[in-house]
C-alpha cells in the first residue's frame, strides 16, 4: 500500500496537468473549489508539511547553515527579480503582472521535496530549505510583493502578512505540535499526507484555470511564456549561482530545485483574498504550479540518470 501511495504521489505533474486540461474542457467540474476551500486546502497542505517536522529538524539547520542560507537567500532574490523583470519585459497586463510577481515572491513549493527525492539530491537539505523559506514567507512575501507589485496596484502588506500567518505559520506549528504530542496519529497519517497535498494542489489549480478558461484561451500563450521563463530561469540561476558560490554538485542540484519551485497554491490563495479587483491575478499562480512540476520532474529524471556520489563531493 505504501508503495502504491508513493508512486501515485510521484506522478504529481500528471495529476496537475490532467486537472488543468479537464478544467479547460469542463470548468464546472472544478470551479466549486474556490474561496474558503482554497484557503483551507492550503492550510491542510501546510499542516501536512508540519507533521513531517520535529524540533530536531530546526536544530539541524545549525549543522548546515551555509547551504540553507544560500538556498533561501537565492530563492528570495532570484525569483522575485525574475518575476518583476519578465512582467516588464513582456509588458504583461496589470492582472497577469501582479499574479506573476506575487507567485515569484512566494516560498519554496512543498513539491520540491518530492522532486529532490526523485533527483536523488539532498532531501534533508531540501526539507530544511522549504521549512526556512516557508517560515520566512511570513515577512518576505508581503514585503517583496508590496515593493515589486506596488508599482502596478496598491498592495496591502499587512493583510498579506496576516493571511500568510493564517495559511502558513499556524498550520505548520500545529503540525509540529501534533508530531510531538500525537506521534501515533502522525505515523498513521504520514503515508497519505503527500498524496492529499498533491490532489489539493491539483484542485486549486484546476479551479482557477476553470474559472478563467476564456481568459486563458485569450492570453494563454503570453502567460505560458512568462511562467516558463520564470521557472526555467529559477532552476538555471539557482544551480549556477550556487556553483559560483562553491557549493558542491549535490547541494547545487538541491538549491536549483528549491529556487525554481514556488508554493503556487499559496500565491493563488493570496491573489484571491487580496486582489479581488484583479480576478485574473490568480491565473499565473495556477499555471505556475503546472510548469514547475513538469520542469522539475524532467530535471529530476535527467539528474537521476547522472547520480552524484556524496562521498566524492565536498560539503558546503
Amino acid at each position: 500500500m505504501n508503495r502504491i501511495l508513493s508512486v501515485t504521489t510521484n506522478l504529481f505533474p500528471i495529476w496537475v496537468l490532467a486537472a488543468g486540461a479537464l478544467a479547460l474542457a469542463q470548468p464546472s467540474w472544478f470551479t466549486w473549489f474556490s474561496g474558503e476551500f482554497i484557503t483551507w486546502g492550503l492550510a491542510l497542505i501546510m499542516l501536512g508539511m508540519g507533521i513531517t517536522l520535529t524540533l530536531e529538524d530546526f536544530k539541524r539547520v545549525l549543522q548546515m547553515p551555509r547551504a540553507v542560507v544560500i538556498g533561501v537567500a537565492a530563492h528570495y532574490v532570484i525569483m522575485p527579480f525574475l518575476g518583476w523583470s519578465i512582467a516588464r519585459l513582456l509588458k504583461l497586463e496589470t492582472q497577469f503582472a501582479v499574479g506573476l510577481i506575487l507567485v515569484s515572491c512566494c516560498p519554496c513549493g512543498t513539491a520540491s521535496n518530492v522532486v529532490n527525492y526523485l533527483a536523488r539530491s539532498n532531501v534533508a537539505l531540501s526539507v530544511l530549505m522549504t521549512m526556512c523559506s516557508t517560515l520566512g514567507a511570513i515577512v518576505m512575501t508581503p514585503l517583496l510583493t508590496q515593493w515589486l507589485a506596488g508599482k502596478y496596484v496598491p498592495v496591502d502588506a499587512a493583510g498579506l502578512f496576516l493571511s500568510t500567518v493564517k495559511i502558513v505559520l499556524a498550520p505548520v506549528l500545529g503540525g509540529v505540535a501534533l508530531n510531538r504530542c500525537a506521534p501515533r496519529l502522525v505515523k498513521w497519517v504520514m503515508p497519505v499526507s503527500p498524496l492529499v497535498s498533491v490532489l489539493t494542489i491539483s484542485l486549486v489549480c484546476a479551479s482557477i484555470i476553470g474559472s478563467s478558461a476564456r481568459d486563458f484561451a485569450r492570453s494563454g500563450g503570453e502567460l505560458i511564456l512568462a511562467v516558463f521563463l520564470l521557472h526555467t530561469g529559477g532552476f538555471f540561476l539557482g544551480y549556477f549561482g550556487s556553483r559560483l558560490l562553491r557549493c558542491d554538485e549535490l547541494t547545487s542540484r538541491t538549491i536549483s530545485v528549491e529556487v525554481g519551485m514556488q508554493n503556487s497554491g499559496l500565491g493563488a490563495a493570496l491573489a484571491r483574498a487580496h486582489f479581488s479587483s484583479l480576478p485574473l491575478a490568480a491565473l499565473p499562480c495556477a499555471i505556475s504550479a503546472t510548469f514547475h512540476s513538469v520542469i522539475g520532474s524532467v530535471l529530476a529524471g535527467a539528474w537521476r540518470l547522472r547520480p552524484v556520489n556524496p562521498s566524492a563531493d565536498s560539503n558546503p
